[in-house]
């Protein structure tokens, strides 16, 4: 017996120019051909991304009108269809990270015992990072769908591979975020880029640190 659970599908950061910085995309798994391939192409993955700039702006002025200001954790962004769904994190500095998840992205092999672990496998790009045997357990408990706050330990990962990203010395924010508001290029770090394939692929529902 196979349990859908869900998955990173796409990690994406978007500077405060609303310029698109970086793009990650993993496979999900795919029921009939029982393959794992990325559920849209990287266009339609930069459309989706592009999409939640209005959800930011909005939730800020909202915020603003209410006297909260800047929250940064926004949660759920909104839901693309019956399977993905994206979530947003607003830094001070105006840097946006957003995290696509596919609802149905992993599977686990096997049965569920009466104490909520999996005897079988747990299958995706992630089974072989953390422990398999607690990763199963994990993602057992969690069963589908997600609980509030399931994407904060991944907010707090891209922060601080951001942050560790604007530590080097031979990087240039202003490169990348112009001042005068236009443009940017895209961040070209091989470091940043295996960093956000470790948090993509090691994240199951119920991890707390990645």
């Amino acid at each position: 017996m196979a349990t859908a659970i869900p998955s990173i599908a796409c990690l994406g950061v978007i500077g405060r120019n609303n310029n698109p910085l970086h793009i990650s995309i993993f496979p999900s798994y795919d029921p009939p051909t029982k393959s794992f391939t990325p559920v849209r192409t990287p266009l339609q993955f930069s459309l989706l991304l592009s999409s939640t700039l209005d959800v930011f702006d909005l939730r800020a002025r909202n915020n603003a009108a209410s006297g909260v200001g800047l929250s940064g954790d926004y949660g759920l962004l909104h839901a693309v269809d019956e399977r993905l769904a994206c979530y947003g994190y607003e830094t001070n500095t105006g840097t946006k990270f957003v995290v696509v998840v596919d609802m149905r992205g992993r599977r686990i092999t096997g049965s569920l015992g009466t104490s909520g672990a999996a005897s079988g496998g747990l299958d995706g790009q992630g089974s072989s990072g953390q422990g398999g045997g607690s990763a199963r357990s994990r993602a057992a408990q969690a069963g589908v769908g997600l609980r509030e706050g399931e994407m904060k330990p991944v907010f707090k990962a891209m922060q601080t591979a951001y942050i560790k990203l604007l530590q080097n010395p031979f990087y240039d924010p202003d490169e990348h975020a112009p001042p005068t508001g236009r443009g940017g290029k895209r961040i070209t770090s091989r470091t940043f880029a295996d960093d956000m394939r470790r948090i993509g692929e090691n994240w199951t529902p119920g991890v707390t640190n990645l």
